[in-house]
């Protein structure tokens, strides 16, 4: 039998039922939880050279633990210099013990890495429970070396829950362990 990840264990142990007694749920299943994690990472080089892509891709693959699929343009927009079907990024969605492993490296180790780290903002949530954030340097992951990288890109992560409204959300994502800012 495989171990159960470690967020997932506080999550069950001590989240839910402290959840369950501060908002008054009857039923466990009432309780906010993690539904899944979407990262995704654009590459602007893209358009000029697949072998960057190929790269992030890559770079991406060993954050995550799984290979992400490349994303597309849907149509040309000649500001941009895209055609309509041209590689521009990759990105996975995150379930089960993949995701639960992902954010306790999230939490606990690459956001406390980041420098001049004062807490997430709070302003990442979008008002049903979900919260997003921006990754300047995705060399914040202890799985990628300063050698193994030719250039720092950027990564977005959303973690959707169950949760209904942002307090809810708040709530649960705090007894994880996210180092949110104060107020």
């Amino acid at each position: 039998m495989a171990v159960k990840p470690r967020l997932k264990e506080l999550y069950e142990e001590r989240a839910r039922p402290h959840l369950m007694e501060r908002f008054g749920h009857q039923n466990i299943w009432e309780v906010p939880r993690l539904q899944k994690v979407c990262v995704s990472m654009g590459v602007s080089e893209a358009t000029t050279n697949f072998e960057t892509l190929e790269k992030a891709v890559h770079e991406l693959a060993l954050i995550i633990g799984q290979r992400p699929c490349i994303t597309r343009t849907k149509q040309s927009i000649a500001a941009f210099g895209t055609r309509q079907g041209q590689a521009i990024g990759c990105r996975a969605t995150l379930r089960g013990d993949r995701m639960w492993e992902f954010l306790d490296r999230l939490f606990n180790i690459a956001v406390p890495r980041i420098r001049d780290f004062r807490g997430l903002p709070r302003s990442g949530f979008d008002g049903r429970g979900n919260y997003t954030m921006g990754i300047n340097d995705h060399l914040i992951f202890p799985e990628l070396g300063y050698d193994d990288v030719e250039k720092t890109r950027g990564l977005s992560v959303t973690i959707v829950t169950t949760a209904e409204a942002d307090d809810k959300g708040i709530a649960l994502l705090e007894e994880l362990g996210i180092p949110l800012a104060g107020e």
